[in-house]
């Protein structure tokens, strides 16, 4: 188990991936997950206005040894032509100011 890496309540782990190819879909983050192991959530965050791909998502895995082993092997590999960044997804910090849009 990774130092810092917390099991949620319901005993999965919530995965980061950054340095998403923009071609890259939901299925396809799926399945490089799912060679390590049982794969319960995986989505990209879409832009709202343009539903296109901000180039990081979040896949959820249900057991720890499972998760522990993509985030090792698929941080740093090659997925279409980009190096994923993969790392323990940290909880959202709730006393962060919000972010106020820009008026122009």
């Amino acid at each position: 188990m990774l130092a810092n890496q917390k099991e949620r309540k319901d005993g999965s782990v919530n995965i980061y991936v950054g340095n998403l190819s923009f071609q890259m879909t939901e299925e396809d983050l799926r399945a490089e997950f799912a060679k390590f192991g049982k794969v319960s959530k995986a989505s990209i965050v879409k832009d709202k206005m343009t539903g296109k791909s901000k180039g990081f998502g979040f896949v959820e895995m249900p057991n720890l040894s499972e998760a522990d082993l993509a985030i090792k092997k698929l941080d740093g590999a090659s997925v279409k032509g980009r190096n994923l960044k993969v790392n323990e997804a940290r909880p959202r910090d709730n006393d962060a100011p919000l972010k106020q849009a820009r008026r122009y």
